[in-house]
């Protein structure tokens, strides 16, 4: 004769169905889950992967659009026998407001400026006004972008004082920035003037401030005009920065400089890193955070 089965043995006879029932639901359920979360993350890799294709797609047409658009332009300056004046400002002002952030324009600006100068045409003065007003208008649009991630300052020039100096030039006062956490300091020595032109003939030194040891001294000497744009026209210095000088006023007895500092990760798409840029800027990416 079997043992009595108590009250545990009962409750367990009687869950033991409902257990598997739970067990099974509770694998559908999980099943019903991961399939679900599977399903999402496909689409959303499919979205993604549509996303990159369309992106891809409109930039390859903008690309082949601007470079069509450059070669049409750059033949109109480059023919023996170009257009008119009229054509030849209007083609700059599109060359300008679309590539100023990878080409350099300055010899294109120089060369309609003399061409200008020898015209006879009297809507001369007219097109002069408009390449200098596209000029200056590119140069506040990339300094202001600049600025926004370096350091700059202005420095004003006395013409009349600068040319009776004579070949020693004019000293202005330095300048202590700060770019990434870097500080240098920038002077500057105005040699030269050339009023028809309306250009500078300068000597840039950047150094570290008294006592310090950030970088080892930079010099360039070169000219200054309205045409010279800070994404291209800039100085490289010895820790990967960049510091640019641009005209930003002319008068008949004074002229207006802006002195401006930035990373180099900022000058035009044309301006390649140094082998050496690069290694600095993984290394400190590496190197552990204090």
């Amino acid at each position: 004769m079997g043992e009595k089965k108590d009250l545990w043995d009962k409750a367990a006879v009687l869950l033991q169905p409902v257990g598997g029932g739970l067990a099974a639901l509770a694998v559908a359920v999980v099943g019903l889950r991961g399939s679900q979360v599977l399903n999402d993350r496909q689409a959303a890799e499919t979205n993604a992967r549509l996303y990159s294709e369309l992106m891809s797609r409109r930039e390859e047409a903008e690309s082949s659009l601007r470079k069509d658009m450059l070669v049409s332009i750059i033949q109109s300056f480059l023919r023996p026998s170009a257009g008119d004046l009229d054509s030849l400002v209007l083609n700059l002002e599109l060359l300008a407001y679309n590539f100023h952030e990878s080409l350099n324009l300055k010899p294109l600006f120089l060369d309609l400026q003399r061409r200008l100068a020898k015209a006879p045409d009297p809507e001369r003065e007219e097109y002069r006004a408009r390449i200098d007003r596209v000029a200056r208008e590119i140069t506040a649009r990339q300094l202001f972008s600049l600025e926004g991630h370096g350091d700059s300052f202005r420095r004003s020039i006395d013409l009349d004082e600068l040319e009776k100096t004579g070949r020693f030039g004019l000293d202005l006062e330095p300048e202590e920035v700060q770019v990434d956490n870097t500080r240098v300091v920038v002077a500057l020595r105005v040699l030269e003037v050339d009023r028809r032109q309306q250009q500078l003939f300068v000597r840039l030194t950047v150094s570290s401030p008294e006592g310090g040891a950030e970088l080892t001294d930079s010099r360039a000497m070169f000219s200054v005009g309205f045409y010279d744009f800070p994404l291209i026209d800039n100085t490289r210095l010895a820790n990967g920065q960049r510091c640019a000088v641009t005209m930003s006023a002319w008068s008949k007895t004074n002229a207006d400089l802006t002195i401006t500092c930035f990373p180099g990760e900022y000058a035009s798409l044309k301006d390649r890193p140094y082998i050496d840029e690069v290694m600095r800027k993984l290394t400190e990416q590496a190197a552990p955070k204090p």
